[in-house]
């Protein structure tokens, strides 16, 4: 069970990035140069470039007057675009306008049937607000392309799971009164980034019931992390039985990245994008849109990127197959019985507090 896949890459990439984390711009050429180590790009993966988003596009998700201050800050190149962390330098439009286009003509090319699934590297930022910048995230390929789909490309049931470690604030705050179910899973803590992503948060309007978020804790570990994947992702899925997914696939969560604790490993990253690529061949004749995210090891980001496109692809050659089982860890992290046992009490509260609205939303029974 695999599909024509995509891999969006330009080598433009592989420049100045959005985060002032210098060492972190290096994953995208790692990324890259991994994948065509083990004969993905010569057994099935083939290489689309992104196109620039237009401001009209770009509009799907953000108001023109930020447009135009990006423009502007661009001009000035120096400062920070929102004041604090993402950076303003000569060409930072182009780079994030670049990197949402690709999101965009993935998207286009799924839904024409060119691809069954397709990875953005650049894509994933989910920080991004309508008026602002936020969290290394310049604009919101997420957001634009949930909205793309519903508008111009005849989609009506969209699915966003985010599995990077830090919370989709921006997906969640730009969508939060729309029909389109956005699922984050992420460490949570009052005084960890973006300090949002509460059981409370459930989406409003027409949007109630469709924003579900699992607050983790740290240290979560693999099997309590894929476990909480097993108990909510796919029961929400098949209730939902969306007509494309989105997969938000950061790599912070893995034990060696300095920005989050999750104690995940190359395995788990491996069983999400395996369940996600399962799912989505069984609810949406495999419609499947991956994209970036965190990660700032960037040899780290590197393997749990290239193990997701052979997992989604099937494009691994059997003569790679020794090359590919050394990027997994050797020794992972122990889990930790006291935090698996938080887990499932969130997954408890989880459950009985946000199911129910979303079970009326969808029309399924109370």
């Amino acid at each position: 069970m695999s599909g024509r896949t995509a891999l969006i890459y330009s080598p433009e990439y592989e420049g100045r990035g959005m985060s002032p984390i210098t060492q972190a711009w290096a994953r995208y050429g790692a990324t890259f140069r991994l994948v065509r180590e083990l004969g993905l790009l010569d057994n099935g993966v083939e290489v689309v470039e992104p196109v620039q988003a237009t401001e009209a596009e770009l509009q799907l998700a953000h108001a023109k007057s930020y447009i135009h201050y990006v423009q502007k800050m661009d001009a000035l190149g120096e400062g920070f675009l929102d004041g604090v962390e993402t950076p303003a330098y000569p060409g930072v439009y182009r780079r994030a306008a670049l990197s949402v286009g690709g999101s965009l003509r993935a998207a286009r090319r799924i839904v024409r049937g060119d691809f069954d699934h397709a990875f953005n590297p650049g894509g994933g930022l989910h920080h991004a607000r309508e008026h602002r910048a936020a969290g290394f995230c310049v604009f919101n390929d997420l957001a634009m392309v949930a909205r793309l789909l519903r508008r111009e490309l005849g989609m009506e049931r969209i699915a966003i799971v985010d599995v990077d470690g830090h919370h989709a604030d921006g997906t969640q705050a730009i969508l939060y009164a729309e029909p389109i179910l956005k699922i984050s899973l992420h460490m949570y803590s009052p005084l960890f980034y973006p300090g949002t992503g509460t059981l409370d948060e459930t989406g409003e309007a027409d949007g109630t019931g469709y924003a579900i978020n699992v607050p983790l804790p740290p240290h979560t570990g693999h099997a309590a992390y894929l476990h909480a994947f097993d108990e909510v992702v796919e029961p929400l899925l098949r209730r939902m039985a969306p007509q494309f997914l989105l997969l938000q696939f950061g790599v912070d969560g893995y034990y060696r990245d300095p920005m989050v604790l999750l104690d995940l490993t190359a395995r788990t990253y491996e069983g999400v994008a395996g369940r996600m690529h399962r799912l989505a061949h069984e609810l949406c004749d495999g419609r499947l849109l991956v994209l970036g995210g965190g990660g700032y090891e960037p040899n780290d980001v590197a393997r749990c990127w290239a193990v997701m496109l052979a997992a989604i692809s099937g494009a691994l050659p059997e003569e790679a197959r020794d090359r590919y089982g050394a990027l997994f860890d050797e020794s992972p992290p122990p889990e930790r019985e006291r935090i698996t046992e938080r887990v499932e009490q969130r997954i408890f509260e989880l459950k009985a507090k946000n199911f129910p609205p979303f079970w009326q939303a969808t029309g399924g029974p109370v």
